[in-house]
């Protein structure tokens, strides 16, 4: 088996900036989409200063960055900010931050897009998308499990629009040794659901009967059992060993709630979830003390966050890191290949390694190597 090479970026935007490359002068023109009005502007802003940071590092004044204002789910604007980079020259475009219009965006054969969503990892014609997908998550996830010795797991999300969409993925990555779960996101009806699926009343009822039999018993062994029972609230297992959690914020915490108000404890059913982009919101009104789920490079994030704020005194958008990495990582190709001229530029069987971590252009998709990271001492640890 052929080892894959692991390009740094960091790396390479230093190693490219020497003299090997000195005779080239042509301009590298890069365009970017970003919500500059509307609803999402405040991400257009941050996407634009994230990309002046790597500018910054990269320290090549051939690159030129052509911003443009893709509006908020505007298709008119989309389209007249295309044309508009376009005509200055632009091959390259950074962007849409989503996956809205791309049914539009292919009909631009002559242009590449390098986009921010996170829902297509699959390579299209002429777009790249970068985001920490849903498959790049679940692999991560179904990794670690293994390691753990996970093999019954439940996979549990939200029964609202993006359920249809969470399954066909969970079908196309072919996972082992799961069963899927969908609740309601009316808390009334979701304890009920998540009663039913742990067997709650039974295991309660269980518990109840044992307990009076060893009432009746007088003997040491059925008395001291009868005080371990008495801390308890059910008895009995439940037919999973761990569960997959995709779910956000107040969801997420309510979610977390009901399992552990019908009795799963931590010690038998392993808690994991999707990305949280290590919201500490997450520490607080949650009952589990420790749930795992794959994410981005922390030192990195980290590291990233301090320069952003020390340099424009504004915190970033979390997504904004990949604009980061994407300006070094076309810089990459433009001079590995002495230009782009085409979506083949980018598919190579190299890893990269940028700030995030590590992904794969290849076999027709983009994924992420996504580390685990738990919550421990309100804190994120590294697993």
């Amino acid at each position: 088996m052929i080892k894959l090479l692991i390009i740094t970026l960091s790396y390479l935007l230093l190693f490219f900036n020497s003299s090997l490359f000195s005779a080239e002068t042509k301009e590298l023109k890069i365009g970017l989409l970003a919500p500059f009005s509307g609803v999402y502007k405040d991400l257009g802003q941050s996407i634009l200063l994230s990309t002046q940071l790597a500018l910054d590092e990269i320290d090549d004044s051939r690159i030129k960055i052509i911003p443009r204002d893709s509006g908020s789910n505007d298709l008119l604007k989309l389209k007249e900010a295309i044309k508009d980079i376009s005509d200055s020259g632009a091959k390259v475009i950074l962007g849409p931050t989503d996956s809205v219009y791309f049914d539009e965006l292919e009909k631009y054969n002559d242009l590449i897009f390098i986009s921010l969503s996170n829902n297509h990892p699959n390579i299209k014609k002429n777009i790249v998308s970068i985001g920490i997908s849903l498959e790049s998550q679940l692999k991560s996830i179904e990794k670690f499990l293994v390691t753990q010795n996970k093999y019954r797991t439940i996979i549990m999300f939200p029964d609202n629009k993006y359920a249809s969409f969470i399954e066909k993925k969970v079908s196309l990555l072919k996972l082992k040794n799961y069963k899927l779960f969908k609740y309601s996101s009316d808390p009334k009806l979701l304890t009920g659901q998540i009663q039913k699926l742990t067997n709650y009343g039974q295991r309660k009822r269980n518990l109840e009967s044992r307990v009076k039999i060893l009432e009746e018993r007088e003997d040491t062994e059925s008395v001291r059992e009868l005080k371990k029972l008495k801390q308890k609230y059910t008895l009995g297992g439940v037919n999973f060993d761990s569960v997959i959690i995709i779910d956000f914020g107040s969801s997420l915490k309510s979610v977390l709630t009901s399992l552990v108000f019908s009795d799963i404890s931590e010690k038998d059913v392993l808690y994991t979830t999707v990305n949280q982009w290590f919201d500490e919101s997450i520490f607080y009104e949650n009952s589990i003390k420790t749930l795992y789920y794959p994410s981005v490079n922390l030192k990195n994030f980290k590291k990233y966050n301090k320069k952003y704020f020390e340099t424009f005194n504004l915190k970033p958008n979390e997504i904004t890191i990949l604009a980061y990495d994407a300006i070094a990582l076309i810089y990459y190709f433009w001079k590995k290949n002495k230009g782009i001229e085409s979506i083949n530029n980018f598919l190579i069987k190299d890893k990269i390694k940028g700030k995030i971590g590590i992904f794969t252009f290849n076999e027709g998709k983009v994924f992420q190597e996504l580390n685990i990271y738990k919550t421990y001492n309100n804190s994120f640890v590294k697993y």
